[in-house]
């Protein structure tokens, strides 16, 4: 508890503030009904909301884990092809509730309120970077820009890199599928034909592997119901709480060997194709601006000639 800086009041314990804490979160109630069902004021619960949301906050760096990139010696077959790869990465809109000036801001393409969220998970699941707080109507790339722009942003190892989706451009540290060639595991079903060329086998290799965030948005919407719909409370906070709702994730990932709300996805686990490091961290070169390069154009078009081959062996 000393990291967290929780205590037990008078007359709530810590395990009591947390229960109030987990029960807004993951069945977004109001405080008044909180606070009825733990025979306390809303102002009580409204106290200790925010004791243990800063709590979790401070647990941030301890939360997000580091990411091991894909070796040679990788047998998973939604991987293996992906040396170097260290997850992948995209954005979600969450709804949020903000001030009449400010609604035409965050509204989103769909016509919502909303908070375009970027997160970067890695192969298990597991969030290793999360920024809220951009308005709806801001692209990705812009986003993902000022992520790795911070000083305390995304970093990205020069060499390695994320797989993301074609919202994003194909340059240093991040891989994108070709653009215009069948992409979405809908367009690769049992009766569609089998890949034909290099890019298209490389998009559906890509596809299967990049799936990791998409399951991961719908692993974390399921499991807090207050990131379905907008609260109340003012958009700084909305912006705290959507991070812990992430950081949580990563603490129930590593306490629980199955997670149920993971098991109720349907998760095709078939690799059907259609037929880490320790060093001082100070010595690592990151990934500085994002643009596309003739080397990694090669570096991608290389991956797909490889996959093709081996596709016919």
């Amino acid at each position: 508890m000393d990291a967290t800086g929780l205590k037990d009041g008078r007359f709530v314990t810590v395990e009591e503030q947390v229960a109030m804490f987990l029960a807004i979160l993951s069945h977004h109630k109001k405080t008044r009904i909180v606070g009825f069902n733990f025979t306390l004021s809303s102002q009580t619960v409204g106290r200790y909301l925010h004791a243990v949301l800063y709590g979790v906050l401070n647990l941030h760096d301890r939360l997000l884990v580091k990411p091991e990139p894909v070796d040679e010696s990788c047998t998973d077959t939604r991987w293996k092809w992906f040396e170097g790869c260290l997850g992948a990465l995209d954005g979600t809109h969450i709804n949020v509730r903000v001030s009449k000036s400010d609604a035409p801001r965050y509204r989103n393409r769909k016509g919502q309120i909303s908070t375009n969220t970027l997160a970067v998970c890695d192969r298990y699941l597991r969030f290793v970077y999360v920024l809220p707080g951009w308005e709806g109507s801001a692209g990705g790339s812009r986003i993902l820009r000022d992520a790795i722009s911070r000083p305390l942003g995304l970093k990205v190892p020069k060499g390695q890199y994320y797989l993301c989706d074609n919202g994003y451009a194909n340059s240093e540290g991040f891989i994108t599928p070709y653009k215009g060639v069948r992409y979405h595991l809908k367009e690769w079903g049992p009766s569609c034909q089998a890949p034909q060329t290099p890019v298209e086998i490389f998009n559906l290799r890509h596809t299967k592997a990049r799936n990791i965030i998409e399951r991961a948005f719908a692993v974390i919407k399921m499991q807090w119901g207050i990131l379905r719909s907008a609260c109340f409370y003012p958009i700084d906070m909305q912006t705290q709480l959507i991070n812990a709702c992430f950081l949580l994730h990563n603490f129930i990932h590593g306490e629980m060997e199955v997670d149920p709300v993971e098991e109720r996805l349907a998760y095709d686990s078939a690799d059907g194709d259609g037929n880490g490091n320790d060093n001082d961290e100070d010595a690592v070169m990151y990934v500085g601006h994002i643009e596309p390069k003739n080397a990694w154009t090669k570096k991608r078009d290389d991956m797909a000639a490889a996959m093709w081959a081996d596709f016919h062996i």
